[in-house]
């Protein structure tokens, strides 16, 4: 029979839970469906809760691809994943804009919903095949959550992607980094 540090047996059942704690495997926050990580999954955060801008630049990585985009509703903030092929995520940056929003590649105006437009640019990413076929086809997006009222791909040109949240208000928001698979997450306060 093993003991704790003060001579008290314990047996499996508790060296178990002692195990699952010490490895992170406690309750996941609202699951991992939607975005969050797997019990004992590493989070890197990129920003705390801000309204400035965040810049995480990533030089020199192979431009993953995006597979992926998911939205879901929380206690307090709506969220928005990002995944991508691969063992990494590109690099971030994310900041609010004023209208009109625009396309990169035309420069035309986009009509998003909202009175605050948050984007999101991801670079080195593509959200394209390399035969030019889009990896996300859903690219505009109304999920009518609390904040997010609409989301809208505006550039997949030259290794850049972006996305344009229209959200009801400019709240603060802050931006994650996930493995396994790769995902970048943006939770916006209600």
């Amino acid at each position: 029979m093993r003991s704790d540090a003060r001579g008290r047996p314990f047996g499996p059942l508790p060296l178990l839970s002692i195990l699952l704690l010490a490895a992170g495997c406690g309750p996941a926050e609202n699951g991992t469906v939607d975005g969050l990580p797997a019990p004992g999954q590493p989070v890197v955060t990129i920003s705390d809760w801000t309204a400035g801008t965040v810049n995480r630049p990533r030089p020199g990585i192979a431009p993953p691809t995006l597979v992926d985009v998911r939205t879901a509703r929380h206690e307090g903030f709506d969220r928005v994943v990002f995944r991508f092929d691969g063992a990494r995520t590109p690099g971030v940056h994310v900041e609010y804009i004023d209208q009109p929003v625009r396309q990169c590649g035309s420069g035309n105006p986009v009509q998003i919903a909202g009175d605050a437009w948050l984007e999101i640019r991801l670079e080195p990413s593509n959200a394209h095949t390399q035969q030019g076929q889009p990896t996300v086809t859903d690219r505009e997006r109304m999920p009518g959550l609390p904040n997010l009222k609409e989301l809208e791909l505006t550039c997949d040109f030259e290794a850049q992607v972006a996305w344009v949240l229209g959200l009801a208000s400019p709240n603060e928001y802050r931006v994650l980094d996930l493995e396994n698979p790769a995902r970048l997450v943006v939770d916006v306060q209600h």
